[in-house]
């Protein structure tokens, strides 16, 4: 058994806290052929499910919350609660796909049985099909749902599917009693100054995330009901972007959605000004040693997207100077350090703490945008090629706009969640996105 860490455990509070949320996030892969028979294709995800011991344990939650949940093995695991069959209506194309996909994040996770679950889609056209994999986010960040997805694919000679039955040495799941009294003796020479460098970290954090920005239409109550767009660029096209401005992939991708955020008010007759648009930046803590362990090792990040700016230039260059601002300051390590330091608060009066925030409607941030390295060779899956690897990521705390991107081979992927009601224009942001890069492109030396 292993307990849920301070923030696994947020995003099951997160869940409860709004009967609108589904706090699973996951990936859309787009494969050649077609998937084989459901009974072939069952049992080959019952051979793949033995990457992880996580994949058979489900949630146990102590009486009254007075310790954190903790992983169980699932003494009745059936593989059939977890994959879904269903095919695309006509004409078959990508938009179905995305509805479909947009139903799919709609629908919780079972928390009776290990929270994961694939949807098989049948019948894409173009001779394809989809896969839909989605885990709750108190399982696995993007970094290790990546990884996941890494090894329910076909083996390769340098990534041999690990056995189910083999210790885990990158997981912390019990104590280890050298580290703690190493931990114990150090603590009371190592934590004031810790603490001082967390507290003049964090302030700003904590201002930014308290204090309103402009209200605009992106923030707001948010239904049950989803909407999902996709955005492809060339991978190779934006590291030339990079390398011509001396910016990052990342610089530019935040470049983009900032125009597309930019496009979307001004559609919508709003103002875009300098108040207007934060949005909520996740940053991997995860180590080299820690990869493909299941659990969350993300921090975060606050940055104000500069939606004032017409020119997309500007554009890249502001959002360059804000973020690394932003690393300089020390603001993703600080938050890194308060969940830490959380680990030694009692479970209940944090759970508690968190129950309480989450009842106040945030107005400061107004979406999410979180950029996950993929990977760089081809997958195949039951000998079939995956051609594209697509993420969503979630809704909740009146953010009505999340944007997850993912890089897979030599394209870059932007997987656009919003709610259905107050965000029936993704196509907008898609699209602007799409031609953002390339406006950039054409600033580019030749």
């Amino acid at each position: 058994m292993s307990e849920l860490g301070p923030l696994d455990s947020g995003f099951m509070e997160l869940e409860d806290s709004d009967q609108h949320v589904n706090a699973g996030i996951g990936a859309v892969a787009i494969l050649d052929g077609n998937p084989g028979t459901r009974a072939e294709f069952t049992s080959r995800m019952a051979e793949r499910i033995g990457v992880d011991p996580r994949l058979h344990q489900k949630l146990r939650r102590a009486r009254w919350d007075l310790s954190a949940p903790q992983w169980v093995e699932d003494p009745h695991f059936d593989i059939g609660h977890h994959l879904r069959w269903v095919a695309l209506p006509q004409p078959c194309d990508e938009r179905a796909l995305w509805e479909m996909v947009a139903t799919v994040m709609e629908q919780r996770l079972d928390r009776d049985h290990p929270l994961w679950r694939c949807t098989v889609v049948e019948h894409l056209d173009g001779e394809r099909w989809a896969l839909i994999v989605t885990a709750h986010h108190s399982m696995l960040d993007g970094v290790s749902g990546i990884s996941l997805f890494q090894r329910f694919c076909d083996p390769t000679s340098d990534a041999p599917i690990p056995n189910r039955h083999e210790p885990d040495s990158d997981r912390d799941d019990g104590w280890n009693w050298r580290t703690m009294l190493a931990d114990g003796l150090r603590l009371p020479v190592q934590a004031p100054a810790a603490l001082l460098r967390t507290v003049r970290a964090a302030a700003p954090l904590a201002w930014n995330a308290i204090v309103p920005e402009g209200e605009s239409s992106l923030t707001g109550s948010i239904g049950r009901q989803r909407r999902y767009a996709v955005a492809r660029v060339s991978l190779a096209q934006v590291k030339q972007i990079g390398a011509a401005f001396e910016v990052t992939v990342n610089d530019v991708a935040l470049a983009a959605v900032t125009a597309a955020f930019r496009a979307m008010l001004l559609a919508r007759d709003e103002q875009p000004d300098t108040e207007t648009v934060r949005i909520l930046a996740p940053v991997s803590v995860r180590t080299a040693d820690a990869d493909g362990t299941l659990d969350n090792r993300v921090s975060a990040m606050l940055p104000r997207l500069p939606i004032e700016l017409d020119d997309p230039v500007d554009q890249l260059r502001s959002v360059h100077a804000s973020l690394s601002k932003h690393k300089a300051s020390g603001e993703a390590g600080a938050a890194n350090s308060i969940l830490s330091l959380a680990r030694w608060v009692p479970f209940a009066p944090l759970a508690w703490a968190v129950r309480t925030a989450l009842r106040f409607p945030q107005h400061s941030i107004a979406g999410l945008a979180t950029n996950v390295p993929g990977p760089t060779r081809t997958l195949r899956m039951h000998d079939r090629e995956v051609l594209e690897i697509l993420p969503f990521a979630p809704i909740a705390m009146r953010l009505r706009t999340a944007i997850a991107i993912l890089s897979y081979r030599d394209h870059l992927g932007f997987g656009i969640t919003g709610d259905y009601d107050t965000t029936p224009d993704l196509d907008l942001l898609a699209d602007t996105i799409t031609t953002t890069v390339d406006r950039l492109l054409d600033h580019c030396p030749r």
